[in-house]
């Protein structure tokens, strides 16, 4: 289904109708004519099609969005090609799964790092998928061809949805390509987008976790940062350079442009531009979502993830087995956790609901000045501000559901998902073969399940977050598994998590294989963990039909409202929301001033490093051959002209999740560095930029290849790349 209209609403324009700023916007590729002379005088000394080309070699074919097979359009992260043999850089953080996956306690890659010396060493890893795009195209006018103003929202998706999926066969016919149509400026603009979509991945290389994550959650968000955040992966073809599954036959990929690396180093004010694929901006956003989302979105996720993430590290540092397990969902949960509590005291610091109501006044203000305006614009904000009336109470309930429940204990989900082998069992003309199958599934996906998985801490997690849910959710709104708890169990979450994993079939991975070779329906009737599942998954499609109710309203009020910010601006170049789509910011780099009496300067050195080292504190390690280099300032050619190693450096640039991993790339199209934070002075930003305050914070690419080099010794990996001074 094509995303037509956001219900996760962004945040606004920062446009305050007089004054855009270079720095803010993520630009489309196919557009960026309208940016080229000031990017040129900024220090740009390439032309558009230099950097994006459909017939030519250009920047646009180095630059890789990762996603999932069953997600390859939603690019989790970035990465960018940096040899002709499909090598590519990303974040430790974005390969972080992957390294993971692979570590066991015998291989622990996670403390110790990954490296590949040779081709035949690379890890490969199934589900993960890399994506060039081969052309963007303005297809507005042929997508919206049927609309008409009279339709209801679900006749105009419908009219969308034949047109946009037309396109897109037609788009790659006779091709291997896939195509994808993604709305702009709220189904205001279309654009298609074809991409080449490469299946086999491996992991080639990775710092230890203490220099990959250095600083974890205590710098994450911050500035000075002195993170090596980094890893490494080869994209690899069929022998007919087509993207194929695994084989190990498949050969490195041949791209059609990998960025040279230049150690020249970078100074203030030198003109930077990154080339990624953002996930999600809300800069639309009315002060009505505005709201929403510092009282409810925000403010629920840190709650309720603070509980989580203290269950799960007091377990993590108890075992090592548990620690690898749980590292990628610790990292991934206290990601957002930390990021939800900042965005809130930087909305509030910067008086962000002020701007966004004083956008919709002078909105009403346009729109009312004429009549045939008013007629069509006049009710938009109306709507937006109903819509999200009429569903804050469910907002509130659906937001405890997904954190505390969805994304707690994880048994309950993993047991639900055997209700489709209950129906078979239960049906009164069973299907041994449809069962087999069913059987066979849920064996896969159990062993993905429990390769990860504790059940004393997932125990803890159910125990902890289910009373936390009943302390914030009324009886009857919650999942039925709550009545039983009540009735039951007197609401002892601790009595109730004590016996469903002392009897669940899906508690331990010996108890359900047992069951699973040979399934009675009388079982799985009688399982709590099934029980919980399945009425969690019951609770979620009853409180998407009370979200939902007023969608239709909520998607014509925000396709107005910025159809009537587009027509206020049409003399200036606005960008749409960051969707997914490959997008080139730029600026320069700089530092700032955060506060009165304080100036943070535009980089930081190994230096820093070593003066931060706690060895008592697990975020704050520093690696032994890494304090030995230090030590005999053995930087080889990549310390600056004063003895210093780089580590990170900051540049004023846009940008937003998915812009993880990005390059950095100075005026001559050379990679000078990795994309991999914002500053938490600036987490607005995905609702309003903040000119003054905003910084993109980078890992120097002379600390990466220092690492890469020395710490290392990976010299095969050197070898293959382009390297100038």
């Amino acid at each position: 289904m094509r995303k037509l209209a956001s219900l996760v609403l962004g945040l606004s324009l920062l446009l305050s109708f007089s004054n855009v700023k270079a720095d803010e916007g993520m630009w489309l590729l196919s557009l960026l004519k309208k940016n080229a002379a000031e990017m040129q005088e900024m220090g740009l000394k390439l032309s558009p099609e230099d950097i994006y080309d459909i017939n030519n070699s250009s920047l646009k074919d180095a630059i890789v969005g990762l996603g999932s097979e069953g997600r390859p359009f939603r690019h989790f992260c970035t990465g960018e090609i940096i040899s002709d043999q499909g090598l590519f850089l990303t974040n430790h953080h974005c390969g972080f799964n992957s390294i993971q996956s692979h570590s066991t306690t015998e291989h622990d890659y996670l403390s110790d790092g990954f490296w590949a010396y040779d081709k035949k060493e690379e890890l490969t890893n199934p589900g993960i998928t890399a994506s060039i795009l081969v052309s963007m195209k303005d297809v507005s006018k042929k997508v919206l061809a049927n609309v008409k103003d009279n339709m209801t929202e679900e006749e105009r998706y419908k009219a969308i949805e034949e047109a946009a999926v037309k396109l897109e066969e037609e788009a790659v016919e006779g091709t291997h390509y896939k195509a994808n149509i993604k709305s702009m400026f709220e189904g205001n603009q279309y654009f298609l987008f074809v991409y080449e979509i490469f299946k086999d991945v491996r992991l080639v290389g990775a710092p230890p976790q203490s220099m990959g994550k250095f600083g974890g959650d205590t710098d994450n968000w911050m500035w000075p940062r002195h993170t090596a955040d980094f890893s490494m992966f080869r994209i690899y073809t069929a022998p007919d350079g087509k993207p194929a599954a695994y084989s190990a036959e498949n050969i490195p990929l041949k791209p059609k442009h990998h960025l040279p690396i230049s150690i020249k180093g970078v100074q203030e004010k030198d003109f930077a531009m990154i080339m990624g694929f953002p996930g999600t901006t809300n800069r639309y956003l009315t002060s009505f979502g505005l709201e929403e989302t510092m009282k409810i979105t925000n403010q629920n996720r840190y709650d309720i993830r603070t509980l989580k993430l203290d269950i799960m590290k007091k377990d993590m540092l108890k075992d090592p087995k548990v620690r690898i397990q749980y590292a990628s969902k610790h990292a991934g949960s206290a990601n957002y956790w930390k990021y939800s509590n900042e965005q809130n005291k930087a909305l509030r610091k910067l008086n962000t609901m002020a701007n966004k109501k004083k956008i919709e006044k002078d909105f009403l203000e346009w729109a009312n000045a004429k009549p045939k305006r008013a007629a069509k614009y006049g009710e938009a904000l109306n709507m937006i501000e109903k819509a999200f009336a009429d569903r804050k109470d469910a907002k509130f309930a659906s937001s405890y559901l997904g954190e505390a429940l969805g994304q707690g204990a994880e048994a309950p989900m993993f047991a639900g998902r055997a209700n489709g082998l209950k129906k078979l069992l239960s049906a009164e003309k069973q299907d041994p073969e449809a069962i087999e199958k069913a059987i066979e599934k849920l064996k896969a996906s159990a062993k993905r399940f429990y390769k990860d998985y504790n059940m004393p801490t997932d125990k803890k997690l159910m125990a902890g977050l289910f009373k936390m849910y009943a302390d914030n959710i009324a009886l009857e709104e919650r999942p039925t598994i709550f009545k039983t708890i009540a009735e039951e169990y007197e609401n002892d979450f601790a009595k109730f998590a004590d016996k469903v994993y002392s009897t669940s079939v899906f508690a331990s991975e010996d108890s359900f294989n047992k069951f699973i070779e040979a399934p009675e329906l009388s079982v799985l009737e009688n399982d709590l963990l099934f029980k919980a599942g399945l009425s969690i998954g019951k609770a979620y499609g009853a409180i998407y039909s009370k979200m939902s109710a007023g969608n239709e309203n909520l998607q014509k009020g925000m396709r107005l409202f910025e159809d009537g910010l587009l027509q206020i601006n049409k003399k200036k170049n606005l960008a749409p929301d960051a969707n997914s789509t490959l997008r080139l910011t730029y600026g320069t780099v700089g530092g700032y001033q955060p506060k009165d009496g304080v100036y943070y300067y535009h980089y930081t050195t190994l230096k820093g490093v070593m003066e931060k080292e706690d060895p008592t504190n697990p975020e704050f390690v520093v690696p032994a051959k890494l304090k030995e280099l230090y030590k005999k300032k053995d930087f080889g050619r990549y310390a600056d002209k004063n003895g210093y190693l780089p580590a990170c450096f900051l540049t004023n640039s846009d940008i937003t999740g998915g812009n993880s991993g990005s390059p950095v790339i100075n005026g001559n199209g050379e990679l000078i560095g990795t994309a991999f934070d914002g500053n938490s002075e600036a987490m607005s930003g995905d609702i309003d930029f903040e000119e003054n305050l905003q910084r993109c914070i980078n890992l120097d690419v002379r600390y990466t290849l220092f690492i890469i080099d020395k710490f290392a010794g990976a010299q095969n990996l050197i070898d293959e790349m382009t390297i100038v001074k």
